[in-house]
């Protein structure tokens, strides 16, 4: 589904990513953790195909991102990988048809005329991850997705995470600070000085 080799990343003289070799499987969710400056970020924003790395290779359902050209690469992030961040980033319109139906499905069909500024932290949060999964794509990427949220609202949407996965397989890749939320999924990956530090539930 995911696989990186021998990802590498540098901004000026700072090596940020130092070869990271990963392979995530349709349907996982899995947290990245690690200190603040490991890499975490960078890497994830190089899964995305929003930053490209210096060297290595980057496989998303067979493809191989890196030979793809700008335009090309843009329809491919757009058909398969959906986004949420820490701040929702929520724009006042969004696709009706396809959001009416993620809606329904994340109990928030009574806020669908609702403006972003009318919303909870909570309810924004669903709402950026129902943008996300717009475009039914392979992977989520989630960035730090519960760190501005308080603890019952934190639950909920680490809930709604693993109710995507049973009930339409959606792989997720997380970025995370919450040790909870680290605990509860398939596998934890250690970043730490640009490296992959251990695999939990690997050999």
């Amino acid at each position: 589904m995911i696989q990186t080799e021998g990802i590498t990343k540098s901004f000026g003289s700072l090596q940020v990513l130092k070869g990271i070799d990963l392979t995530i499987g349709e349907g996982e969710i899995v947290a990245i953790v690690g200190p603040s400056g490991a890499g975490k970020t960078t890497l994830l924003q190089i899964i995305g195909t929003l930053d490209a790395p210096d060297s290595g290779k980057l496989y998303i359902n067979g493809t191989e991102t890196v030979r793809l050209s700008e335009e090309k690469l843009a329809a491919f992030r757009n058909r398969n990988i959906g986004f949420v961040f820490q701040f929702h980033q929520l724009l006042p319109t969004v696709a009706e048809k396809r959001a009416k139906e993620i809606l329904d499905f994340m109990n928030l069909t009574d806020r669908m005329s609702h403006k972003p500024n009318e919303l909870s932290g909570g309810e924004k949060q669903r709402v950026a991850v129902a943008r996300a999964l717009i475009n039914n794509p392979s992977v989520i990427l989630a960035d730090e997705p519960s760190g501005s949220l308080d603890t019952k609202n934190k639950e909920e949407l680490h809930k709604l995470f693993f109710d995507l996965r049973s009930q339409i397989h959606q792989t997720f890749v997380i970025v995370t600070h919450d040790e909870q939320l680290a605990t509860d999924t398939d596998r934890v990956i250690h970043i730490k000085d640009g490296t992959v530090q251990q695999l939990k539930g690997e050999s």
